[in-house]
């Protein structure tokens, strides 16, 4: 049961090690407070799991609580909630000031694997939530070059390196098992790579139709592929921030983006007459 008072509006602070610290304005309610991260189901799914933290008094407003960078958070959505007493039932919270400055240069520094990122953000109703990434392995993207005839991506791995055998394949959404393979070229640290996607041959392999391709290394022949993404800064959502031009070639529009989930595809769509 979620409560209809007005919801309090909490601020964040976020550290390089992913400590994320909420202040929540004290009020008159009697006995232990809460704080609640909910991990939000898939459409038509039970909520599965939940984080419940203890809130301690700062001073006769404040009162806080940090979310240490363990247990690491299951990667998706984590809705935010404050648990006034037992049995009060959970209330949304707003976000008041989030101070993301450590995430800014996070793809800059070398990261501890399995992979744990933490954002703060406001949902598209207002409310705070954050969202938390997980992955055995990353690769985190660095430049996006375009001209008319490709798009070259620059990338530096965490948790892996490049090995002999190593490739990116671009892989057809959908199911119908189609690659594209490209050979990466390594930079001196065994890490940081970059491929060069051809418009004109992926404009091929998509077809007369349209389709989505998922950009991923394989770090080394037989390795586990590992999903190309920009995750190590403070955008949560980028799909909308972040919009590169379309280029158009054989009768198709080719346009790289972030998804949801802030990872690298290229869409094909035939070209309007």
């Amino acid at each position: 049961m979620e409560q209809d008072t007005a919801p309090p509006r909490v601020a964040c602070v976020v550290d390089t090690d992913g400590r994320i610290t909420f202040d929540v304005p004290l009020d008159s309610a009697e006995g232990k407070q809460q704080l609640l991260l909910r991990l939000r189901p898939k459409k038509g799914q039970p909520e599965e799991t939940l984080h419940v933290l203890d809130l301690e008094p700062v001073d006769d407003r404040r009162q806080r609580v940090v979310l240490g960078p363990q247990p690491a958070l299951t990667e998706g959505r984590w809705d935010v909630y404050l648990l006034r007493e037992a049995g009060s039932g959970r209330q949304r919270l707003r976000p008041g000031l989030r101070d993301l400055r450590a995430l800014v240069d996070g793809h800059q520094s070398d990261r501890q694997t399995p992979l744990a990122v933490r954002i703060p953000y406001a949902t598209k109703d207002g409310y705070l939530a954050v969202r938390a990434w997980l992955r055995p392995a990353h690769a985190e993207v660095g430049a996006i070059d375009l001209t008319d005839r490709s798009t070259t991506v620059g990338a530096r791995l965490h948790g892996a390196t490049l090995q002999e055998g190593a490739v990116v394949r671009l892989r057809r959404r959908g199911g119908s098992g189609t690659v594209l393979t490209l050979e990466p070229r390594a930079g001196e640290d065994g890490r940081s790579f970059s491929f060069t996607v051809d418009h004109g041959e992926l404009a091929v392999a998509t077809g007369a139709g349209s389709g989505v391709w998922d950009a991923f290394v394989g770090p080394g022949a037989g390795a586990p592929a590992i999903r190309i993404a920009r995750l190590l800064d403070d955008v949560a959502d980028r799909k909308e921030v972040f919009v590169y031009p379309a280029a158009r070639v054989d009768g198709a529009v080719l346009r790289p983006y972030y998804t949801v989930d802030n990872d690298l595809s290229v869409e094909v769509t035939k070209a309007a007459v």
